[in-house]
């Protein structure tokens, strides 16, 4: 069962939709102790009482505001609602707006918002008014000690409380070399344009997240592997490891690079396409009666296998959004 990170309400106008706030994103990373390499013992850390220098346990750990030099206002979990009880527990919902309007170097982390108990209806009703409207709801949000700009989203059956940056929170582009919009100054023609628009055009499909994953998490645990494996474990490799060209060497021929990418795209899809085709066929002639179905032809002796003992290739689905 999750837990809320908070419970509250949903807030427009006068309407109040009591929620819980649930986190959406969980970290695959890989953990790395940090160790001493001289005997590889794990290194901790403690926190400290910096008059005496001895420990300090957590139940003694206390907040505080530094308002002059050393002299501090002591602040508690329950002062933080205090400040301001109604915000601490609410999603406020002040504005509604195009999701397209919102530039997408605002959008910063997601949340769930769930209906508590008996008050399905109301979230229901806020959900479906969003999803016909195509609208948005721009909300404050106080978590745990801050108070966040939020954008309430409708996917599918739950409304996702997107945590956006505040616009001074966003560097701007002024100290960025980026080229301008003088296409012809630049060289760039308009064949070239199109050229570009037929590689897109080519490696266009349907949005389905399943098929990516982190593959460098991938390969760094193959290496881990492989220094368990070849008892490696103990030893620290710190020889240059290889060097990528950020920059290709010369002048970029980009006609001939998007021709050539154009082309293999063309041949993966045809490729892909007919790999489909096949399958396809098969699976007709495997639905008619014995009767009717053509005898297939001997496989031929030698290093050439039947068809039905060669691997068969991976069909890719895609899954439609709802």
């Amino acid at each position: 069962m999750a837990r809320a990170i908070w419970k509250g309400s949903i807030s427009f106008g006068l309407v109040s939709i009591p929620v819980g706030l649930f986190s959406a994103e969980t970290r695959d990373e890989i953990s790395f102790r940090q160790l001493d390499k001289r005997n590889l013992a794990p290194v901790g850390y403690k926190k400290y009482n910096k008059q005496t220098g001895k420990e300090v346990e957590l139940d003694d750990i206390v907040k505080g505001y530094e308002y002059e030099d050393e002299r501090y206002v002591l602040i508690s979990d329950e002062d933080l609602k205090r400040a301001n009880p109604e915000k601490t527990q609410t999603v406020d919902i002040t504005d509604f707006v195009n999701l397209d309007d919102i530039d997408p170097e605002y959008f910063d982390k997601p949340y769930y918002l769930a209906p508590l108990k008996k008050n399905a209806k109301a979230y229901a009703l806020l959900r479906e008014a969003l999803k016909r409207s195509g609208k948005v709801g721009i909300a404050k949000v106080v978590i745990r000690s801050r108070e966040y700009l939020g954008a309430v989203i409708p996917h599918n059956e739950v409304l996702v409380l997107e945590i956006l940056r505040y616009p001074h929170e966003i560097r701007g582009v002024d100290d960025l070399e980026l080229p301008g919009d003088e296409l012809e100054k630049m060289g760039v023609t308009d064949r070239e344009v199109k050229m570009a628009e037929m590689l897109i055009d080519g490696m266009t499909a349907e949005w389905d997240p399943s098929k990516y994953h982190d593959t460098y998490r991938d390969d760094l645990m193959a290496l881990i592997h492989k220094k368990i494996e070849s008892g490696q474990t103990e030893v620290l490799d710190e020889s240059p490891a290889p060097e990528v060209d950020a920059e290709p060497k010369g002048v970029i021929d980009i006609m001939s690079l998007l021709k050539k990418s154009v082309e293999a795209t063309s041949k993966h899809k045809s490729g892909a396409a007919a790999s489909d085709d096949e399958e396809e066929e098969e699976e007709d002639e495997d639905e008619r009666p014995a009767a009717k179905r053509k005898a297939k032809p001997a496989a031929k002796s030698g290093k050439e296998k039947p068809k039905s003992a060669q691997p068969a290739k991976p069909r890719t689905r895609v899954r439609k959004s709802a």
